[in-house]
């Protein structure tokens, strides 16, 4: 099942069992968290299908699986389910042990985790400023303190003095981080980067990762879509 497939809706019948060899992702086409697992699945080259949720119409089925009715959520043909996108990537990372993303010593793992715990305090600010701008706010503060958390990430490059941020490959902290980076430029907020040429520079050398390319959509769409987003009309299928 292609990942570029309609979503389901409320009504829309349950899907069967998962294949045998294969592992089913529930996902929308847009979420930046969603967006993690797919780069985990692509990166570590797993057999998996794709189901669409309309996550505002979501099926009972769906929410019968994942109570929170959240993306993404893993199914595997045993019928586990996994969900909350840290959770699934760690879990892929773990059961489908060729090309590890995770480092190998457990101090490394604790120090990504401990990196994404930090990071997740940068990404709220984007969904301030692109809620803040609908309504004609002045978000020139909440870009400040954006600009002031990712410079930490900056620095951190920089004492490094490595490509990525678990050393001159890709690895899972990268995947974790990128889809917010990506969407810098879709809320015009790429000028947050100007003073930090290793972060900049960290974003071009993603951008040109396989797995990055198969797993984005172009500006355009992105642009289109979160607009429909903003206008509480979310379109899911937008470009199919």
């Amino acid at each position: 099942v292609a990942a570029n497939q309609t979503c389901v809706f409320r009504c829309s019948p349950a899907p069967g069992p998962v294949p045998e060899g294969t592992i089913r992702l529930y996902s929308m086409r847009f979420c930046p968290f969603a967006q993690r697992t797919k780069l985990v699945l692509n990166a570590k080259g797993i057999k998996h299908e794709t189901i669409n949720i309309n996550l505002k119409d979501k099926p009972d089925w769906f929410l019968e699986k994942n109570p929170l009715g959240l993306v993404p959520t893993l199914e595997t043909p045993a019928g586990e389910v996994i969900y909350e996108s840290p959770i699934t990537c760690e879990y892929l990372d773990e059961v489908y042990p060729e090309k590890k993303l995770m480092p190998s010593s457990p101090y490394g793992k604790a120090q990504q985790k401990m990196m994404l715990e930090h990071f997740s305090k940068v990404m709220p600010y984007v969904r301030k400023i692109q809620f803040g701008r609908k309504n004609g706010e002045d978000v020139s503060g909440l870009e400040v303190e954006l600009t002031q958390t990712l410079a930490k990430f900056n620095e951190d490059l920089v004492k490094k003095k490595t490509k990525f941020f678990g050393g001159d490959s890709i690895t899972m902290i990268d995947y974790m981080m990128w889809p917010f980076f990506e969407r810098l430029n879709v809320f015009d907020l790429q000028h947050c980067l100007n003073d930090m040429p290793e972060l900049k520079k960290w974003t071009e050398n993603m951008s040109e990762d396989s797995t990055v390319k198969n797993t984005t959509h172009s500006l355009e769409t992105y642009k289109a879509f979160y607009k429909t987003y903003s206008e509480g009309t979310p379109n899911y299928d937008y470009g199919l």
